[in-house]
């Protein structure tokens, strides 16, 4: 497969084997992007600005709801190559289509209803009879850089706000998943999105990553993925706007006066697990009150067990593999050393090549990696509390700050978790691993900056302008 600069697709001899992530056979190839290509996408980037920037909103919405139906309609298709390259279960990738479909939607709606506002200046004496509005513009070209883990969705919530804001992209997908991203941008171009307005370079970070960095001629840069990335993001950036979202290790509280353990346990097994835990709100640490601990560890160990693990294009799979072997390693590792440290390993805690089975570790403390690092695996790390201050104090204790869960019967309970946990987001009797496409999304401390969701996303894809007139002569009748 090609890359996409200036209008054309490009295919050349040094190419990026795809794996299948549950077997490890070559799916296809993609072209390797070089530095240059980097600069030639950005200068092709640039060069489309004042297209879409005069683009009315109208074409714009219609370009995006073509995508979406489009998307729609190959959804068997963008499923299969997901849960091929992606190792993502086809259920699951199959409501990723449906998500991504969403996504396209509420973008074209957003196209339509970006405005701004009348400020009333006459309310400060000796503005006289001057009239003042707001009007929002494109910040321009959009440095798009995606993860693995939601190849089609995460995408589309950076292209989809990114076009409706009248910008163009240049867009690096994960290495490992980039056949959708080709898909896609084939897609946007059937749907009438102007070919120049968006550029697909694939390769390394080090090289087509690096090359984004260096360039003064990106306007803003829209990043998934690990938080070292993120920092070199931030501090490489410039006066460049920057979008961030680097992770979690979402606590879920299950208080005394949870209601409902087996449905607590229902929704805890489907957030850490699904899609093998590799979701940036993937539910990981468990704190549990005392009294309900060993309730909810039968529950999760039943209901564990009951998950079907394997080959992501079973229709009956419930986990797939890991996107790697290395990071199937890493976990294995993690979890052998909370035993070493005390911990049980209560259900799973094996691994066949890149699958890991579904992991339930009890007795966790905050100093093993399993609770202070993002496990991005299907492991959960099961924690007792004595009283609310401490399941807060426990769950805040740490530099992420993405999303929290905690299940209780008392309104106050659940606000009080709300107003002290600093994140992004608190799911009252919910897991942290909750998103609507359509809700403000992102974290707080060092899980990121900004704000995904297309309401939200267009806000920082665009730049308010105050435009002000002053009439020449008196407007009095």
């Amino acid at each position: 497969m090609s890359i996409h600069i200036a209008s054309e697709w490009i295919q050349r001899d040094e190419t990026i084997e795809v794996l299948n992530k549950f077997d490890g056979s070559v799916i296809d190839e993609v072209t390797r992007a070089t530095r240059e290509d980097v600069d030639r996408a950005i200068e092709a980037a640039n060069d489309a600005k004042d297209t879409m920037a005069s683009m009315p909103a109208h074409e714009r919405a219609s370009i995006l709801r073509e995508t979406s139906r489009l998307i729609d309609e190959r959804k068997d298709e963008f499923a299969e190559v997901m849960a091929a390259e992606a190792g993502k279960p086809i259920e699951t990738a199959r409501g990723e289509v449906g998500r991504a479909v969403s996504t396209f939607q509420l973008s074209a709606g957003e196209a339509e209803r970006l405005s701004g506002e009348e400020i009333p200046i006459d309310a400060q004496p000796g503005n006289g009879n001057r009239l003042a509005f707001t009007k929002r513009f494109p910040v321009g070209v959009v440095g798009a850089i995606s993860p693995f883990n939601f190849p089609l969705n995460l995408v589309a919530h950076k292209l989809g706000p990114a076009f409706a804001g009248g910008n163009t992209v240049v867009h690096k997908p994960a290495t490992t998943t980039p056949l959708t991203a080709v898909k896609l941008a084939e897609t946007l171009f059937e749907a009438g999105l102007p070919r120049d307005a968006l550029n697909l370079v694939i390769g390394s970070g080090s090289t087509v990553g690096e090359a984004l960095l260096d360039s003064d001629d990106i306007d803003h840069y829209s990043f998934t993925g690990s938080r070292a990335i993120g920092k070199r993001i931030k501090e490489r950036s410039g006066l460049a706007g920057v979008s961030l979202e680097l992770g979690n290790n979402s606590p879920a509280i299950v208080h005394e006066d949870a209601p409902d353990i087996a449905d607590a346990a229902s929704r805890i097994i489907d957030g850490a697990f699904s899609y093998g835990g590799q979701m940036c709100i993937s539910t990981q640490r468990i704190l549990v009150h005392e009294s309900r601990h060993d309730e909810l560890l039968d529950e999760l160990v039943s209901q564990a067990s009951e998950l079907v693990v394997g080959d992501p294009l079973n229709e009956d799979t419930d986990v797939g593999p890991l996107i790697s072997e290395d990071d199937a390693e890493r976990i294995i590792e993690w979890v052998e050393s909370a035993k070493e440290d005390g911990a049980t390993v209560e259900f799973g805690g094996t691994r066949d090549g890149a699958v890991v089975q579904p992991t339930i570790v009890d007795g966790a403390t905050q100093e093993m990696d399993v609770v202070c690092q993002e496990a991005f695996a299907p492991v959960i790390a099961v924690q007792t509390y004595e009283d609310l201050s401490t399941a807060i104090e426990l769950a805040d204790d740490t530099p992420y700050g993405l999303q929290a869960g905690i299940f209780t019967a008392s309104h106050d309970v659940g606000l009080t978790a709300a107003m002290n946990i600093e994140c992004g987001g608190v799911m009252i009797n919910d897991i942290p691993t909750f998103r609507a496409d359509q809700q403000p999304y992102g974290g707080a401390k060092e899980s990121g900056i900004g704000r995904e969701g297309p309401k939200y996303a267009i806000e920082e894809l665009t730049e308010e302008r105050v435009i002000c007139f002053r009439p020449t002569s008196d407007l009095s009748i």
